[in-house]
C-alpha cells in the first residue's frame, strides 16, 4: 500500500538526483491531463502514514467549531477530520457535508464520513448502498484528499439504533463496501470501528437477537448458552478482511459507565489495557497486527464541570500523554490515526454537561500542543491544501453587515416606543379588553406552548428559526413554568382572601388530577413500547445532545428512560419498581416538567397565604435565596425524573415569581405604567439579549443565520457562565423576566393588530396549555412512526408542523376530550 507521503507536492528539483527538464515537464503535464479526464475525481494516496507516526484527527462540533479554529487553538493542523452523514443522505445535510470537505481541504487533511443509518440494517440493500455511494462521491467530487467511510460505528453497543445486530450489521457493511469498491475503490477506505468492550454487552439493545435464535448463537461466542461479558465483544460483528480496510476502536477514559458523573485521573497503562485486554479479546493483536490492518483510535477524556474530583487539566493532560505515548510506541506500530473527540455533550436529560475537548481551555490546549510537537504524530497538511475551499460560514453575517442588524434593532426599538405617542391612529391600537381574564397573558401562553411543541417534536423545519432561543436566551420551558405560576396567582389569589381552605382543596384536587395524568402518560407510553410494530424511542429514550450543528443528528449516547420498568411484567414484581413509578422516575423526557408543576401546585396555597398577609417581599427574598442555594449546591430533593432537567430548588423561582406577579397583577401593571423607565430598560435588555442570542454559532438548520460578532470560543464561555439552561443561570433568569415585561408592554400598546393577526390562533392554545402539552406527547409518538418526517426535509417538516399545530387548534376549539384531559 502506498504511504501517505507519496503525494506531498515536493518539486522535482528539490529531490537529489532528479533533473527538472522541459521535456519531462511536458510529459508529466500530458499524463496529468489524461489522468484527470479518465479517472474522475482526484484523491490523494491511501492515508496510511509511516509506522510510529499516526495521523492526528479530530471530531468537531461542526455547527459551533471549525477546522481552522481547532488548529489555531491547538497550534497544529489536523491531518484527518470526521463528519457524520445519514444513510440515506438527507437533503438538509448535503451543504453541511460539502462545507466539511471545504474545511478539510483548507487544512490539507484527509476526510472521514461517519455513516449513521436512519433505516433498519436489513433495509441496506444494494440499491440503498449504491445510491449512498453515488451521493458520497458527488459530495466529495472536488475534494483532493482521501475519503474514509466509517459505517455505523459502535455497532456492538446498546445505545445506537444499529447496535447488537451482528448478522444484519455484517451484511450491511459488506453491501456498502461492495458499492464503494465498484464506485471508487481507489479513493475510499472502509473503516470498521466497534466500541470498547470493557462493559460489554452493556444493557443489551432492544433489537438484539433473542435467546435460542440463530443470531443469539453468533453473540454466544464461547458456546455456553449465555451472552455475557465472557463472550467476545468484537468478533461477532467483524465483516471480513475483504470488506474492512482499516479497523478502529472507540476507547474513552470514562469511569462513569454511563451512570453518575465522576471526574477521575486515568490509571497508569489504562489505554494500553483498553486496546489489548477489554472485551475478552486483544483488539490490537487480533484485528490490527494479526490482520495487518491500519488502526484508528478514537478517544477523549471525561470531564464534567458539575462533578467534583480531579481537575480538568490533570485528567486531560494525563490522558493526552497516554494517547500520544501509546500511539507512537513500537508495540502499536499499526495505529495509523488518533482521532480526538473535540465536542461537548450532556447526560441525564441535560443536567450533566461533559466537556471532552482538549482545546476548550487555553492552558490545556497550550500544554497539549507542546506535547504534540514533541511526539511522533503526523499533523497537517498531509495532502493538497485548497485555499479556495477554506471554510467560511455561509450563514454568518460579520463586520458591518452584522452591526447593521444591531442598528436596525435600535431603530425598531425607538419606532415602537414613539409611534403610539406621535401617530393618533396607532395610539388607538392599545389593549382595552374590560374582562377579568387577561388576553395578553393567554396569547403569550399560547406562544410559549407553540415553542414547547415545536422543540419537543424535534423535526428540522423553518419553525425552529423562531423557537430555538431566537427571542433571547429563553426556551418555551421557562415561559411555560413562569406563566403557570402567573395563572395560579391570578385564579386563586382573589379566593385566598375569603376561603383559604377552599383554595387548598382546589389546588390539591388539580395537583392530584395532573399527577394521575402524569402516571397515565408514563404507563401508557410503556405499554405502547411493548408493541413490536410501534416506534416509541422518541419518548422512551433520551439522546445525548453533544454533537450539535446543522446537519447533525444529536449523535451521542442514548439513555433508556424506562430502564428496569420491564420488570413490572415479572412475578413477583421487584420491590423497587412500584415506588419508582409512583415517584415518576420513569417517563418521557418531554413530559417530565409535569412532576415539577404538581409539586409547586401543592405548595402554592402556602405562598398565596403569605401574599395575602402582605409578605410579597419576604416571598421574593425566600424564592431567590432558595434559587441561589440550589444553583450553588445542585442538591436534589426528590428522586423524580424531572429533577434531572428542572431541579426543584432552582426552577421554583420562575413559578413563584410568576405567582407573585399574578397575585399583584393589577398593582404591578399600574406601577409599570407610572414608571416607564422600567419598561424601557426591560425592553432594551430584551433587545440586547436577542442580539446576543443571534451570535450563537449553533445553527438550527441550513436556513438559520448567525451574527459573527463574538468569537465562537468566547460565545461558548459566555453562554456556559451566564445563560446555561438546566440551573437557570442568572443571565437566563434575567432574560426571561425582562422579555415578559417587554412582550406584555408591546401587546398593551399594539394589541389590536397583533390580536387580529395571531390572537385567533394563539389565545385558544394559551387558554388550554395543559391540554396541548398533554396531547403533544401523543403527537410525538405518531410522528416517530412516519418515516417521511424523519428524513430532514425542511419544507416537508415545516408543512407537517403547520398541520400539527392546526390540528391542536381544532381540537381545542372543538373541546376534544376536555372532560377527561386537564386544560
Amino acid at each position: 500500500m502506498p504511504t501517505l507521503f507519496a503525494n506531498r507536492g515536493v518539486p522535482p528539483s528539490a529531490v537529489p538526483g532528479v533533473r527538472s527538464t522541459l521535456p519531462a515537464a511536458l510529459v508529466a503535464a500530458v499524463l496529468l491531463l489524461i489522468s484527470l479526464f479518465s479517472a474522475g475525481p482526484v484523491h490523494a494516496a491511501r492515508p496510511e502514514p509511516e509506522e510510529g507516526k499516526p495521523l492526528l484527527g479530530a471530531v468537531l462540533e461542526w455547527g459551533e467549531d471549525s477546522a481552522a479554529g481547532f488548529a489555531e487553538r491547538l497550534g497544529a493542523s489536523p491531518a484527518l477530520l470526521d463528519h457524520e452523514i445519514s444513510l440515506p443522505v438527507r437533503s438538509g445535510e448535503e451543504q453541511n457535508v460539502r462545507d466539511f470537505f471545504g474545511q478539510a481541504a483548507g487544512q490539507g487533511a484527509h476526510a472521514m464520513l461517519t455513516v449513521r443509518p436512519s433505516m433498519a440494517l436489513g433495509q441496506v440493500d444494494a440499491a440503498a448502498a449504491g445510491a449512498f455511494a453515488a451521493k458520497a462521491k458527488e459530495l466529495a467530487s472536488a475534494f483532493r484528499g482521501t475519503l474514509l467511510i466509517r459505517f455505523a460505528p459502535d455497532m456492538n453497543s446498546s445505545w445506537v439504533e444499529w447496535g447488537q445486530q451482528p448478522a444484519a450489521y455484517k451484511e450491511a457493511f459488506r453491501t456498502i463496501a461492495a458499492e464503494f469498491k465498484t464506485a471508487d475503490d481507489a479513493g475510499t477506505v472502509m473503516v470498521w470501528q466497534p466500541y470498547l468492550g470493557r462493559d460489554y454487552p452493556f444493557e443489551r439493545h432492544r433489537d438484539a437477537p433473542a435467546a435460542g435464535s440463530e443470531g443469539y448463537a453468533l453473540l454466544d461466542t464461547n458456546g455456553d448458552g449465555s451472552w455475557n461479558g465472557a463472550d467476545a465483544a468484537y468478533a461477532p460483528y467483524y465483516p471480513g478482511d475483504d470488506a474492512v480496510e482499516w479497523v478502529g476502536l472507540t476507547a474513552y477514559h470514562d469511569d462513569t459507565g454511563g451512570k453518575a458523573a465522576v471526574n477521575t485521573l486515568p490509571a497508569g497503562g489504562e489505554l494500553t489495557a483498553m486496546v489489548t485486554q477489554a472485551g475478552s479479546e486483544n483488539f490490537y493483536a487480533t484485528y490490527a497486527a494479526g490482520r495487518d490492518k491500519p488502526m484508528l483510535l478514537q478517544t477523549a477524556a471525561f470531564y464534567s464541570p458539575v462533578a467534583g474530583g480531579a481537575a480538568e487539566a490533570d485528567i486531560k493532560g494525563a490522558w493526552w500523554d497516554q494517547t500520544l505515548a501509546a500511539a507512537t510506541a513500537d508495540e502499536f506500530d499499526r495505529i495509523a490515526a488518533v482521532v480526538w473527540d473535540e465536542r461537548t455533550s450532556t447526560r441525564d436529560t441535560g443536567v450533566v454537561s461533559i466537556d471532552w475537548r482538549i482545546t476548550g481551555n487555553a492552558g490545556i490546549a497550550q500544554a497539549a500542543g507542546d506535547s504534540l510537537a514533541a511526539s511522533g504524530l503526523t499533523t497537517g497538511p498531509v495532502t493538497v491544501v485548497s485555499g479556495g475551499q477554506q471554510a467560511t460560514q455561509a450563514n454568518s453575517l460579520a463586520g458591518p453587515a452584522a452591526w447593521s442588524v444591531g442598528a436596525a434593532m435600535v431603530i425598531l426599538l425607538i419606532a415602537l416606543w414613539q409611534l403610539p405617542r406621535r401617530v393618533g391612529v396607532i395610539s388607538g391600537w392599545g389593549y382595552g379588553d374590560p374582562s377579568k381574564r387577561d388576553s395578553r397573558v393567554d396569547l403569550l401562553r399560547g406562544l410559549a406552548i407553540v415553542f414547547v411543541v415545536v422543540n419537543h417534536l424535534g423535526m428540522t423545519s423553518l419553525f425552529q428559526l423562531l423557537t430555538q432561543e431566537t427571542v433571547g436566551f429563553v426556551s418555551g420551558a421557562e415561559l411555560f413554568v413562569l406563566f403557570s405560576g402567573l395563572v395560579v396567582g391570578m385564579v386563586y389569589g382573589p379566593r385566598v382572601k375569603d376561603d383559604f381552605g377552599k383554595v387548598v382543596d382546589l389546588t390539591s384536587r388539580r395537583a392530584g388530577k395532573l399527577y394521575v395524568t402524569a402516571l397515565a402518560v408514563l404507563i401508557g407510553v410503556f405499554l405502547l413500547s411493548l408493541l413490536p410494530f410501534f416506534q416509541t424511542d422518541a419518548l422512551t429514550t433520551y439522546v445525548d445532545q453533544g454533537t450539535g450543528g446543522a446537519g447533525h443528528n444529536a449523535a451521542g449516547r442514548t439513555y433508556d428512560l424506562y430502564a428496569g420498568m420491564e420488570t413490572l411484567l415479572q412475578f413477583p414484581v421487584p420491590a423497587q419498581v412500584l415506588p419508582a413509578i409512583v415517584l415518576l422516575q420513569f417517563g418521557p423526557w418531554q413530559f417530565n416538567v409535569m412532576g415539577l408543576y404538581v409539586v409547586l401546585l401543592l405548595a402554592s396555597p402556602l405562598i398565596l397565604a403569605a401574599l395575602n398577609r402582605g409578605k410579597a417581599l419576604w416571598v421574593l427574598g425566600g424564592t431567590l435565596g432558595i434559587y441561589a442555594a440550589g444553583a450553588a449546591t445542585r442538591v436534589r430533593l426528590l428522586p423524580s425524573q424531572f429533577e434531572d432537567s428542572f431541579p426543584l430548588l432552582v426552577w421554583q423561582v420562575l413559578f413563584v415569581v410568576g405567582l407573585v406577579a399574578g397575585y399583584h397583577r393589577r398593582r404591578i401593571v399600574a406601577w409599570l405604567s407610572a414608571h416607564h423607565w422600567v419598561v424601557v430598560a426591560s425592553t432594551v435588555l430584551a433587545f440586547v439579549f436577542a442580539f446576543l442570542s443571534w451570535c450563537n454559532p449553533y445553527l438550527a438548520n441550513g436556513f438559520d443565520l448567525r451574527l459573527a460578532v463574538i468569537p465562537d470560543t468566547a460565545y461558548r464561555a459566555m453562554y456556559d457562565a451566564f445563560f446555561a439552561r438546566t440551573y437557570l443561570d442568572p443571565g437566563r433568569l434575567l432574560n426571561v423576566l425582562v422579555l415578559v415585561v417587554a412582550a406584555y408592554a408591546f401587546l398593551t400598546a399594539y394589541w389590536k393588530p397583533v390580536e387580529r393577526a395571531l390572537g385567533w390562533f394563539l389565545i385558544p392554545l394559551g387558554q388550554a396549555t395543559l391540554y396541548v402539552f398533554i396531547m403533544h406527547v401523543v403527537l410525538i409518538a405518531v410522528i416517530a412512526n412516519i418515516p417521511a418526517l424523519r428524513q430532514g426535509d425542511i419544507l416537508v417538516n415545516t408543512a407537517a408542523y403547520a398541520v400539527i399545530l392546526g390540528l391542536l387548534w381544532v381540537m381545542v376549539k372543538k373541546r376534544v376530550l376536555f372532560g377527561i384531559i386537564p386544560t
